[in-house]
């Protein structure tokens, strides 16, 4: 007889999360800077230069402010896994009524809900992952890793903010915008695509939803930099 057996990504820890969102940032954001400071017909140099300082910039930005956000939430989880562990170790009788009642309330039998309450309180490091589970909604062994998902933002901001920069050291002027436009619209159609299939979401409605938003946010910098550029000279 086969077993059916159901796998599942892992998505608890952090740095696919921070990489996804790192792409489409860093992608979205120095298109904007990109084509905002050419829209003011600089020298092109003015425009490579902004578009690399905003991509360090970004980078270190995203995988700092990663790494700070991560490791608060995983000192957090940590303080609260300790508080839990202590109320186990000193009043179980407490915790596993507070088991029971939690099961009681999601529709098991009461007689079945202490059971398995008493079952799952013989042995502490059960007992803990239950407990965190239920009342903090996290398992003690999938927090995230800060350095991980700050690395993987870092390096995927670059990665995205590099895109719409690489027409400006290949040609330049109204070529090198209409090449960084265009390469920002296929990365950008490839990223929402790819998020919606992650999701399980239309990769159609995903990559075009990202698209028009991209197309937004770079036709508002575009224009706000023409018309700066027309006047403050």
């Amino acid at each position: 007889m086969e077993t059916h057996q159901s796998s599942h990504r892992d998505i608890s820890g952090g740095g696919a999360r921070a990489a996804v969102f790192g792409v489409s940032d860093g992608l979205l954001s120095n298109v904007a800077l990109i084509l905002g400071v050419a829209g003011a017909r600089p020298a092109p140099s003015a425009v490579v230069i902004a578009g690399l300082a905003g991509l360090v910039a970004g980078a270190f930005s995203m995988g700092v402010g990663e790494y700070i956000s991560m490791g608060a939430q995983r000192e957090l989880f940590q303080h609260e896994l300790r508080i839990e562990e202590r109320e186990i170790r000193d009043r179980p009788e407490a915790e596993t009524r507070e088991l029971q009642e939690l099961y009681v309330s999601r529709g098991v039998p009461p007689a079945l809900a202490s059971e398995v309450s008493k079952y799952l309180m013989k042995n502490p490091d059960t007992a803990l992952k239950v407990h965190a589970q239920e009342e903090l909604g996290v398992a003690p062994d999938s927090i995230g890793s800060p350095i991980q998902a700050a690395l993987a933002s870092f390096f995927s901001f670059a990665l995205g903010a590099a895109i719409p920069l690489i027409a400006w050291f290949i040609t330049i002027g109204s070529a090198a915008v209409i090449a960084s436009a265009i390469s920002a619209g296929v990365a950008t159609l490839l990223v929402g695509g790819g998020l919606a299939a992650m999701t399980g979401r239309s990769i159609t409605k995903g990559a075009l939803r990202q698209l028009v938003l991209s197309m937004i946010a770079t036709s508002v910098t575009y224009g706000v930099g023409h018309i700066l550029g027309g006047t403050i000279r």
